[in-house]
């Protein structure tokens, strides 16, 4: 037996899990600022001010913005998965044991990406409303206006995390699934569930906090957080034969950081 399969089978592992972490483990991460190849055990992520345009005087200098710079500490963290798989089991089972220890692997490091991104957005104290009642078109509409005001930017690049009862209310909102109001190609129902409304793209998602039946919704621009990531998932698989098993092990080091409460606003909804 060639002495490569070993490296053969983890490298073909990893590629799984990787491929499984891109295509299913987060939900979130793509909706933040994300730094790569981060070396050390932090990174740093720029807030930068408003600038103010003014006049100048014929032949006079060019007013300076001076706009205020302040960086923002992320501090990464190193997560691992693992799990045993027996020899003798996967001779019992008719399916691709591998296949499904890869993507058990991949998803809960994608839930902790998440539960990273979501513990940031909890911080914020920019709340729409009072938390009442549940997800409500005036509440909804508070929250639009906060971000308007608030200067967010409009471009395309703010998201919205509801959960998935708030998911279920905004269904009964005629403006957000009515295709009179929105259009065929804008209903929540095509595809995966996830629409266009307000400029902002809304996602349902089951990992958001709640605390005494009030679930923590967050309206936000992607420049709001920041993620860093000093290692992308990787896997390792090791046998042992005082187990006669083989140990998977998936890890990641990432870390994520609020960087303007400005861009983010809280629905707090009341789940009855």
């Amino acid at each position: 037996m060639s002495t490569s399969v070993d490296q053969s089978f983890v490298k073909q592992f990893e590629a799984e899990v990787h491929q499984a972490y891109q295509r299913m483990g987060s939900k979130l991460r793509n909706t933040v600022r994300t730094k790569g190849n981060v070396k050390g055990s932090s990174t740093t992520f720029q807030k930068v001010g408003k600038g103010t345009a003014s006049t100048k005087a014929r032949h006079g200098k060019v007013p300076v913005m001076n706009i205020d710079h302040t960086p923002v500490e992320c501090v990464l963290v190193d997560y691992y998965a693992g799990d045993w798989v027996d020899r003798l089991d996967e001779l019992k089972t008719d399916h691709d044991e591998r296949a499904v220890i890869a993507n058990a692997g991949a998803y809960a490091l994608g839930r902790k990406t998440d539960e990273l991104i979501i513990t940031e957005l909890d911080t914020s104290t920019n709340y729409a409303d009072a938390d009442t009642d549940g997800m409500t078109k005036a509440k909804v509409l508070t929250a639009f206006e906060m971000l308007g005001t608030a200067d967010v930017p409009d471009d395309g690049q703010r998201y919205a995390v509801v959960g998935w009862k708030q998911w279920s209310e905004l269904l009964n909102i005629a403006e957000f699934a009515d295709s009179d109001f929105v259009g065929s190609e804008e209903l929540p129902w095509r595809g995966t569930q996830a629409k266009r409304w307000l400029g902002t793209l809304w996602m349902p998602h089951s990992g958001l906090s709640v605390a005494s039946s009030v679930r923590l919704c967050h309206w936000f621009h992607k420049t709001a957080v920041g993620h860093g990531s000093g290692a992308e998932v990787k896997s390792d698989v090791t046998w042992h034969g005082d187990r006669a098993a083989n140990f998977v092990s998936n890890m990641m080091s990432q870390g994520t950081s609020l960087i303007d409460a400005t861009g983010v606003v809280t629905l707090r909804c009341l789940e009855a």
